[in-house]
């Protein structure tokens, strides 16, 4: 086996583009594994964070932030979701944008970068995402959290204790400070084996590319 191509991903398990990259990214390795089997592909997510002022309990939805916080008009705001769910559905996603939760994800990236040290982290951002898109939990709750990161087998008592000890808010914020250097401004981006850069949601074409082109270089 050769060595792995590394992905690492900075994205906001509150973007809706993130959920979509994601299936976009694993489509691309599916496709590229089934081409060459000698170079697997690793992937490392990092945090990003689209809102910082978000509040943990929001009072209203995305429609209502976007046209009271961003100065979009209701229309635009609701012809934009109505596109996002069609695209998430095209890629296997049942997004419910009406009943999701705005909240803050300071919380929930704690999470992910605890199940990083467990070996769960790709488990824990699908968990966590899909009970936001689509199941439209409360993800910025420790409560919910914990509950969340038992389903993919963390102990869940003792993610509370690391959430409310706050022992991966460096973690957190060293990957905050990384895209910043790297000015990343939007997520999902990728970083595609230290060398390629790919920022937004892009086709599975667009990263197999990337992928053959890194094994053209290394040969």
């Amino acid at each position: 086996m050769s060595n792995p191509i590394k992905v690492d991903i900075w994205s906001d398990v509150a973007c809706p583009w993130c959920y979509i990259g994601k299936r976009k990214i694993e489509s691309a390795i599916r496709e590229f594994s089934s081409q060459d089997s000698t170079a697997p592909v690793e992937v490392e997510y990092h945090s990003y964070l689209l809102n910082p002022d978000m509040p943990v309990d929001y009072e209203g939805g995305q429609t209502d932030y976007l046209a009271q916080h961003k100065g979009m008009p209701r229309d635009q705001v609701i012809a934009m979701t109505e596109r996002l769910v069609a695209i998430a559905k095209d890629v296997g996603l049942d997004y419910d944008m009406g009943h999701m939760h705005m909240t803050n994800t300071v919380l929930a990236h704690q999470l992910l970068q605890y199940a990083k040290t467990q070996g769960k982290q790709v488990e824990m951002k699908e968990r966590i995402m899909s009970a936001h898109f689509v199941e439209a939990l409360h993800v910025g709750r420790a409560e919910v959290l914990a509950d969340l990161a038992s389903d993919v087998g963390l102990d869940r008592a003792e993610v509370l204790r690391v959430l409310e000890s706050e022992e991966f808010l460096p973690a957190f914020e060293a990957d905050l400070a990384q895209a910043q250097a790297y000015g990343i401004s939007g997520v999902p981006f990728f970083v595609i084996d230290g060398k390629y850069g790919v920022s937004g949601a892009q086709n599975p074409d667009v990263f197999v590319k990337a992928f053959n082109q890194i094994l053209e270089a290394r040969a």
